[in-house]
């Protein structure tokens, strides 16, 4: 999950600095992550009563001397929901900082979200299209080739302009950040241009086009497999629908999720997404079916807002 969320970041830009707050030895599967990303760490050291309270003031420093000793640092990332930031994400805001806030729905301050430049829920940023899948030796290189394809796709659906379209060079560049052992000579081309045309004709999935000397790539409408946009919701496969993306965050380690974040994931698959034509009036309606079904259960948090425990 920690992997998701740093690529979701890489894609934005370099990382230059990372710290990771109330490390131990029980998370030391991260021990890889952190150091390849060359991420620092703050213990957690067991004094007092209000051992949160700590490290959240430690944060606070930290990000305000970088802000005003590190002019090269112009964004922030916050992984929190915790309102108690709202005051950090203001200052960082006001010496021209762009902040980006990442938390899981059910803890998630809307005080804070309304408070960060962006904010992404954690239930999206590592759902499985965002998950680097493990390759091994034997992988043939139309594999790789195509493994590289659906991360291009994704790069593009996150980073494109408004006209849908990123520069070769840009998205070379995100590509590096991603996977810094990229090289084109090791797919069999010459340049990197090559190689996207390569995939164009294999895959159909984007677009190369060439522009005064420069190079575009977008996604070639309906035709990227990764999305499922060609497949609609019907009153026969709905709840079958429901019942995989429910399960795909339970695998991930989302016991509860907000509902507003499991529509979105419904419409991310499925665009042409609405209640009404699967027979329901109102999107509560869907879930209030799905509970009688056994599949989750619908609960209220401390601040009444209205959660879906997964079952």
């Amino acid at each position: 999950m920690l992997n998701s969320i740093i690529e979701k970041v890489k894609m934005r830009g370099d990382i230059l600095l990372g710290k990771v707050y109330g490390y131990t030895d029980q998370f030391s599967e991260l021990k890889e992550v952190l150091l390849s990303n060359t991420f620092l760490v703050v213990p957690s050291i067991r004094y007092g009563h209000n051992q949160k309270n700590n490290l959240d003031i430690q944060l606070v420093i930290d990000a305000l001397d970088v802000a005003y000793t590190n002019e090269l640092i112009d964004c922030f990332c916050i992984v929190s929901g915790d309102s108690d930031y709202t005051p950090l994400v203001g200052k960082l805001k006001t010496m021209g900082k762009f902040v980006l806030g990442i938390s899981r729905s059910e803890v998630a301050s809307t005080i804070f979200i309304n408070a960060c430049n962006e904010f992404l829920f954690l239930e999206s940023v590592a759902s499985p299209s965002n998950k680097k899948k493990a390759t091994s030796k034997d992988d043939t290189a139309a594999g790789s080739l195509q493994d590289l394809c659906k991360l291009i796709c994704e790069i593009l659906d996150e980073q494109t302009d408004a006209d849908g379209y990123l520069y070769a060079s840009e998205l070379k560049n995100i590509l590096l950040r991603l996977r810094p052992d990229f090289n084109e000579k090791n797919f069999g081309h010459a340049s990197f241009g090559k190689l996207l045309l390569d995939m164009q004709n294999r895959f159909g999935s984007f677009l190369v086009l060439n522009d005064n000397y420069s190079v575009k790539v977008h996604l070639a409408g309906e035709a990227c497999q990764e999305k499922g946009r060609k497949k609609t919701i019907t009153k026969e496969n709905w709840m079958e629908v429901f019942k995989a993306i429910l399960g795909r965050y339970k695998e991930e380690g989302f016991d509860r999720v907000n509902p507003s974040v499991l529509k979105s994931a419904v419409t991310n698959d499925y665009p042409e997404f609405d209640e009404n034509k699967i027979g329901f009036k109102k999107f509560s309606d869907v879930l209030k079916q799905l509970e009688r079904e056994r599949l989750l259960k619908l609960e209220l948090n401390e601040a009444k807002t209205m959660l879906v425990r997964i079952l």
